[in-house]
C-alpha cells in the first residue's frame, strides 16, 4: 500500500532535522540590539573610569585586563539569568585560560599603590582592596542589565578563544563598550510615540475660565503656544 504523500514529507523533514548541526544558543533580547561599539581604548580615557593618577602604560594596560575580569565576574553572578550567555562557564574558563595574565596584572597594580604609598607593601595592598571594591561597584547594574548581559555574552566568549597573553588588546578593543553597556538603552527597531508624547495643556487659572469654558485670550495663547511646540 503506497503510503501518503504526508507521511513522506513528515519523514523527510524528520531526517533533515537530524541530520542538521545543532546552531549554538543565544539569547535575543532584542529586535535590534543598540550598537555600543567604540574606538579600542589606551586606559587613560576619563570616560572608563579607572582613576589612576601617575599611572605607567603598562599600568594601566594591567588596569584594563583587571576591569574586564572584573565585569566577567560580575556578569556571571547577575546574567545567569539568561543561560545561554554562558557567563558563568566563561567566566570560570577565562580564569583558568588567562591565569598568568591576570596573576600579572594583579601584580603590576599591587606594585602601583606600593608605588603610590611610599613603597609601602601593605599600604599597598590596601589601595588596592580599596580600588578593587569600587571597581565592583562600578559594574553592577540594574537598569541596563539586558544591555549589559548580551555584551559581556559575547565578550566572555572571546575571552576563552583569545590567545594566552592576549586579554588585554581583547580589553583594549572592548572595554569602552562594557562601559556603554552600563547605560540603558533599548529596542533600536521598534519605537513608541508615547515615550516623547507630552501633553501641552491650557492654563488652569481662574482668569481663564468662566463657568467652565476656557476665555477667548487664553484659548488664543494656549493655540500659539502648542503649535510652537509641535515645530
Amino acid at each position: 500500500m503506497k503510503k501518503p504523500v504526508y507521511r513522506q514529507w513528515g519523514a523527510l523533514a524528520v531526517c533533515v532535522a537530524l541530520a542538521a548541526p545543532a546552531a549554538p544558543a543565544s539569547a535575543q533580547f532584542y529586535y535590534a540590539a543598540p550598537d555600543l561599539a567604540t574606538a579600542p581604548v589606551t586606559g587613560a580615557e576619563p570616560e572608563l573610569g579607572l582613576n589612576l593618577p601617575g599611572a605607567t602604560p603598562a599600568e594601566l594596560k594591567a588596569a584594563l585586563v583587571w576591569h574586564l575580569r572584573v565585569a566577567l565576574n560580575i556578569s556571571a553572578l547577575q546574567c545567569d539569568f539568561e543561560p545561554s550567555l554562558l557567563t558563568v562557564s566563561n567566566y570560570n574558563a577565562t580564569l583558568a585560560h588567562h591565569k598568568s595574565e591576570l596573576a600579572d596584572s594583579f601584580n603590576m597594580l599591587t606594585g602601583y599603590f606600593k608605588r603610590m604609598n611610599g613603597g609601602s607593601a601593605r599600604a599597598g595592598t590596601t589601595g588596592f582592596d580599596q580600588y578593587n571594591t569600587r571597581v565592583y561597584s562600578s559594574y553592577s547594574t540594574v537598569s541596563a542589565q539586558k544591555d549589559f548581559c548580551n555584551t559581556m555574552g559575547k565578550i566572555g566568549r572571546e575571552a576563552i578563544f583569545a590567545d594566552r597573553g592576549g586579554l588585554s588588546l581583547l580589553a583594549q578593543r572592548r572595554l569602552g563598550e562594557v562601559k556603554r553597556a552600563l547605560v540603558a538603552t533599548g529596542e533600536q527597531y521598534f519605537t513608541n510615540p508615547a515615550y516623547n508624547f507630552r501633553a501641552t495643556l491650557p492654563l488652569f487659572t481662574k482668569k481663564c475660565w468662566k463657568k467652565n469654558e476656557l476665555r477667548d485670550n487664553c484659548e488664543e495663547a494656549w493655540k500659539k503656544y502648542a503649535a510652537s511646540r509641535a515645530q
